[in-house]
């Protein structure tokens, strides 16, 4: 009971933390809300308020907690739950504040925590599951007729309605989320959901659809969590930060443990008896500092699934040592070409097409050493050696201005190969039918540019060797022989990073040019070195320097025809 334990003095400590932040002003608007640190509002939602409350039932509910059956705690809930209630909009939906204004997905995620809030103090005798009860039979005309922005909100949604199905009992419940789920589940075969979101919205999809397969009666959609949790064994970081150098969310490039993971391993595990998943859901655990969102709070989890208490199944060791091709087979080109066929022209009202779904990553580990490998992604390449990282490689060009992403990756000796063709061209003029023959005024956007004839339409090669050699890397960069091309090979390291090199020239604040020698990297007691930089042109830049100052680039500028060579030693 360990993890148990270690969760509920987490909660504790958190159900005391927040008690401060509740609003106790009678005449304010948001009197029972928890202000949010960052904005100095309350928010209505899953992760604002909401999560609160779930800490403060859980606390309240459960004998082991410290707040057990408090009278100041359920007074404090009361307050809380009657903020919701006045939130709650005359359609049933929340907006959260911050976006996403009479949001049926935003509310669809308050009603998978509420739900088992409601259970939790209907079981324990507390007048308050009315109130809760009440909340969730507002949402459920929202429910039956809202929509969704992204792709995990439909399992959000379907989620919900599960939720709401038990409790309420109407078949319209069941019949919309039979709607979504005939959508199909967008996820590769090996595991990877549409949005490719390893920090945040695998783990949503994933402990959603585990309520719905619970709740439905649909043990199918086990398999695809199954094929999530397993991926992800191989985007782990040695020191438990999760991969998100390609994510198509807010996660990308920004730093992420597994905590979010933690129930969804735990309950599969014991479903499966997976010992991998159980040392997974321990792994999850080892940076623990907070327990989540309502729709993924591990205390609730926990309370609900009281089983998960007893830490029943073995653990076993995890992979260290690995090298694994994700997506290598996925048909991305096949799949992007159909596009045209389905009419939406690559566009979606209110959301994202996520053209890299199913792209190729290779993951390589080797006890404290990680390395990531992207197809169609801005950064192509990352290396971690202990604390000693480079972040990222980007490459951009004057050719067709802007980064360039690789198409495809493919096995080569000794390593793989990102390859791409990058085309630039033009276009004449208008077929007469198609113009004014009068020669009068025109509207640039409503010309039916579609039908101009392409002319001199130019094309450049360009592909980069990722090589391995027992501790070192080797990075490989060729053009074809088109001429005076700018190139530019930008290497990205922690803000925490200390860089020496004698051939580097400060651009600005974290940005540099090398123009030769070889770059020292070292964080704590780790380093590793890169060889060589070049300064075959004066540009500063080919594309936006980061703005960011949590890291440090340095830039290498070549010329094309290029056949350019980089070796990282670790």
């Amino acid at each position: 009971m360990k993890w148990y334990h270690q969760i509920v003095e987490k909660n504790d400590d958190i159900t005391e933390s927040q008690l401060e932040h509740q609003v106790m002003d009678k005449n304010s608007k948001y009197f029972g809300g928890i202000t949010n640190q960052a904005t100095g509002i309350p928010s209505p939602s899953h992760t604002g308020t909401c999560s609160v409350i779930g800490s403060w039932v859980c606390s309240y509910v459960n004998a082991d907690a410290e707040y057990y059956h408090s009278h100041e705690l359920a007074e404090r809930m009361e307050l809380a739950l009657d903020y919701m209630l006045t939130q709650q909009h005359e359609d049933g939906t929340i907006s959260p504040g911050w976006t996403n204004y009479h949001s049926p997905p935003d509310t669809a995620f308050i009603i998978t925590g509420f739900a088992q809030i409601y259970w939790l103090l209907q079981k324990d005798g507390s007048r308050l599951a009315e109130k809760v009860n009440l909340f969730l039979k507002r949402t459920i005309p929202a429910m039956l007729t809202g929509g969704c922005h992204t792709p995990n909100h439909r399992w959000v949604l379907t989620s919900a309605l599960s939720h709401l199905y038990t409790i309420f009992e109407d078949p319209a419940l069941k019949e919309r989320a039979e709607q979504w789920l005939q959508e199909g589940m967008d996820i590769t075969k090996d595991g990877e959901w549409t949005e490719r979101s390893n920090g945040i919205y695998n783990s949503v999809s994933n402990i959603c659809l585990y309520h719905t397969a619970s709740l439905l009666g649909k043990p199918a959609l086990f398999q695809y969590i199954r094929e999530n949790l397993d991926m992800m064994k191989f985007l782990v970081h040695p020191d438990g930060e999760v991969v998100t150098d390609y994510s198509g969310r807010q996660d990308l490039g920004n730093r992420y443990d597994l905590t979010p993971y933690h129930l969804i391993y735990h309950l599969m595990a014991y479903k499966d008896d997976n010992p991998q998943y159980m040392a997974m859901a321990e792994l999850a655990l080892d940076r623990l500092s907070e327990v989540g969102p309502v729709n993924n709070h591990l205390m609730l989890g926990y309370l609900s699934f009281p089983f998960l208490q007893e830490e029943k199944v073995e653990k076993a060791e995890l992979p260290k040592e690995y090298e694994i091709f994700i997506n290598e087979n996925y048909p991305v080109k096949e799949s992007l070409d159909k596009m045209d066929e389905v009419g939406h022209h690559s566009k979606i009202v209110h959301s994202s097409i996520h053209p890299s779904f199913g792209a190729q990553t290779v993951r390589y580990r080797k006890q404290n050493r990680s390395a990531t490998i992207m197809g169609m992604n801005p950064s192509i390449f990352s290396l971690y050696n202990g604390k000693a990282k480079l972040l990222g490689t980007q490459i951009y060009t004057s050719f067709s201005p802007g980064v360039v992403e690789f198409d495809a990756i493919h096995r080569i000796e000794g390593g793989y190969r990102l390859s791409t063709t990058l085309e630039k061209g033009y276009t004449g003029p208008l077929p007469s039918s198609y113009t004014n023959q009068e020669g009068e005024r025109s509207t640039w956007y409503l010309l039916p540019h579609q039908l101009r004839p392409p002319t001199h339409t130019q094309f450049l090669q360009i592909s980069v060797d990722i090589l391995k050699e027992e501790n070192n890397w080797t990075i490989a960069l060729q053009t074809d022989p088109l001429e005076d091309v700018f190139i530019q090979v930008v290497f990205i390291f922690n803000q925490e990073a200390m860089i020496r090199s004698d051939g580097v020239s400060e651009i600005d604040k974290n940005n540099y040019l090398w123009k030769d020698g070889q770059l020292n990297i070292r964080e704590g007691n780790d380093r590793m070195s890169i060889s060589l930089g070049a300064y075959e042109h004066w540009q500063k830049s080919l594309g936006s320097m980061n703005s960011s100052e949590n890291i440090q680039e340095c830039r290498v500028n070549v010329l094309s025809p290029v056949n350019k060579r980089f070796l990282i030693t670790i």
